[in-house]
């Protein structure tokens, strides 16, 4: 990975999480997170 690429993956989460926080007030990251949580756990089953 190139650091040009790097720095735009960087900033394009960072806009990602300030949209966020501004529009949704952390609600898509929780949603995301709780759907993130089942499937570590669902994979943890099939382990």
């Amino acid at each position: 990975m190139t650091n040009k690429i790097a720095i735009f993956l960087g900033l394009l989460i960072a806009g990602f999480l300030a949209a966020d926080y501004h529009y949704h007030d952390w609600g898509m990251m929780t949603f995301l997170l709780r759907k993130l949580l089942g499937l570590i756990e669902y994979l943890a089953f099939w382990r």
